[in-house]
């Protein structure tokens, strides 16, 4: 079983940047969603509102980002340094207020534009906790980004293959992975393996990780992350097939009990005599 593709999303919602190699840290992937898009009642702004955002393309450099999209002209967004921060939520209700710094009124101005309303964009310079100790079955105290509640989700492109045979079967188009939106994407496992590899540890290279849960999907799976078009699968499918405790599953949460280099190719191990892992201290 080998790393097949590494994806981080700087912006949270925006496209997807492919990488060959990522460093992970506490809070997941270095430069994955520290920046979020938020509203008037500072509440992020996702695919769930508007799919617009997969138009965003954003780049992190040294000390800040470049948003560019079609038609429009870059722009170079330095992280805010200081400042009064303002504090923002991740979803309008259940989630925790976590402290941010806005990025200004440039950014603001370019990102109104370019998704039709009046937003902020805002950065995390700390990652910190925005979900309650009980919200997850696995807490990860405050070692989170603006991911929705785990810093890493790895997908396996077996389970892919089974899911569009099941859509093939009921007459659909295949969706292509980046559905899912993940981090890693791994091969060389059986079609849903990972639902084996819950609460376990494994390596991902040399980066030790756990195994948190299976990751609950929502309509974001149903857009087309070039054109921003959406349909009704694969959720409709997943219902049918992957519907466990009115959840639809496709997916593995993750939780970094290291930090370090991955680079696509590595081997990703998961013990088979591997002991059911529980959060404490170590972990976060």
């Amino acid at each position: 079983m080998r790393l097949s593709a590494i994806h981080t999303y700087p912006v949270k919602g925006c496209h997807r940047l492919d990488h060959d190699g990522a460093h992970v840290l506490p809070w997941g992937l270095a430069g994955d969603r520290r920046w979020m898009v938020v509203d008037a009642d500072g509440v992020g702004v996702t695919q769930r509102e508007t799919s617009r955002l997969v138009a965003l393309h954003a780049t992190t450099r040294d000390g800040g980002l470049v948003l560019r999209a079609a038609g429009r002209p870059d722009l170079d967004v330095p992280e805010p340094v200081g400042g009064e921060p303002v504090r923002v939520r991740t979803f309008r209700s259940r989630k925790l207020p976590v402290p941010a710094l806005p990025a200004g009124p440039a950014a603001d101005r370019w990102l109104g534009a370019l998704l039709g309303r009046p937003v902020r964009l805002v950065f995390l310079a700390e990652p910190t906790r925005h979900l309650a100790a009980d919200e997850r079955e696995h807490d990860t105290g405050d070692q989170v980004a603006f991911a929705d509640a785990y810093p890493l989700l790895l997908t396996n492109a077996a389970s892919l293959a089974a899911l569009n045979d099941r859509l093939a079967e009921a007459g659909e188009d295949a969706v292509p992975m980046d559905r899912f939106r993940p981090n890693l994407v791994v091969e060389g496992a059986p079609a849903w393996a990972e639902d084996g590899w819950v609460g376990r540890p494994l390596r991902v290279g040399g980066v030790r990780m756990r195994a948190a849960g299976a990751c609950d999907r929502c309509v974001v799976t149903t857009t087309d992350q070039e054109t921003g078009v959406r349909g009704r699968e694969p959720l409709r499918t997943l219902g049918r097939h992957r519907n466990v405790r009115q959840k639809l599953l496709f997916g593995l949460h993750l939780v970094p009990l290291d930090t370090g280099p991955l680079a696509v190719g590595d081997a990703v191990v998961v013990p088979a005599d591997g002991p059911l892992v529980r959060p404490g201290p170590a972990d976060r």
